[in-house]
């Protein structure tokens, strides 16, 4: 056999569905345990890689090319098995990344690679039926996970409910959000919208965004924090931005125009973690907006002088 027909061997001996012993899946496997077609299985390696790598190592070892935008079909068809299944872990090297990163990387799980390793040898069947026993109801990969799971962020919520969002900086901004800036700022907000980066709409109260005009259909693109102070008919729209995405002018009439049923008074803020990161985008903030700094949770910059914190 060859190399692509002994991936798909060891694919279906280590417990990957029928679907994912596919030539595609077979050539993820072997990039990322960079075996060529005249390498032993022996020498396979457990470095860490990223979802385009399959891209190069299947055109320039094996002459298979796939296009630039086959990534995404690799990582839903291939990659999110492999690391269910557990011979992937995700974010080895730093398990706060959010799953969104540009950085995100994979790496073979030190089972699978004694497993792949001995493919073809009189150990094969040991380490084929040790690796199943670990895998058996996903707990190598809940292992795997594991690291990621204590580096949630526990955010407690104005109801008393307490929630987690997953790690990195972003979700850490609108934690602070919630727990720092609506008690100095919204007290006695509810809160209606909460997004997260692995779980787009980890809160969003459908019924009260609908009863003040906001369409819930369109929830994903509304900010990431949404508030509503009942007894002053404040709704509070928060942006939080450690990489992209201030209030501005333009943010703000993509708002306007996704709440024009709302008729509650629109309070447009941007948060930031530190002054640093709102130095860099000082410049593209929108007028009549407010802005919030972690670093100084007892203060507001007010994007215009004539007026404190409130709608426009």
């Amino acid at each position: 056999m060859g190399k692509v027909e002994d991936a798909q061997a060891i694919l279906a001996a280590l417990g990957m569905p029928t679907a994912q012993q596919n030539e595609m899946c077979a050539y993820t496997l072997l990039a990322f345990a960079g075996v060529g077609p005249g390498d032993p299985w022996s020498s396979a390696t457990a470095d860490r890689s990223a979802p385009s790598r399959l891209i190069g190592f299947s055109l320039e070892k094996y002459g298979k090319s796939y296009r630039e935008n086959t990534r995404e079909s690799i990582r839903k068809q291939a990659i999110q098995f492999f690391v269910n299944g557990g011979i992937l872990s995700l974010n080895p090297d730093d398990p706060a990344l959010p799953v969104n990163s540009a950085k995100t990387h994979y790496r073979l799980t030190a089972e699978a690679l004694a497993a792949i390793r001995a493919f073809g040898t009189a150990e094969w069947e040991r380490a084929r039926d040790q690796f199943r026993a670990e895998a058996v109801g996903g707990a190598l990969a809940a292992r795997y996970a594991q690291a990621r799971e204590m580096l949630k962020i526990p955010v407690d919520l104005p109801s008393g409910q307490t929630l987690t969002l997953s790690p990195g900086a972003h979700n850490e901004l609108q934690a602070s959000i919630v727990q720092e800036f609506l008690p100095r700022f919204a007290g006695g907000a509810r809160l209606l919208y909460l997004g997260d980066t692995a779980n787009k709409s980890l809160v969003v109260d459908v019924p009260r965004l609908a009863a003040i005009g906001i369409p819930t259909l369109d929830h994903g693109k509304l900010p990431d924090v949404v508030a509503f102070v009942e007894a002053k008919r404040w709704l509070f729209l928060i942006e939080a931005v450690t990489t992209v995405g201030p209030m501005s002018p333009k943010r703000i009439e993509e708002l306007q125009i996704l709440l024009k049923d709302c008729a509650e008074g629109k309070v447009f803020v941007t948060a930031f973690q530190d002054f640093a990161t709102f130095r860099r985008f000082a410049p593209d903030i929108a007028w009549d907006t407010e802005v919030w700094i972690e670093e100084a949770p007892d203060h507001l910059l007010h994007y215009n002088g004539d007026r404190f914190l409130g709608p426009r």
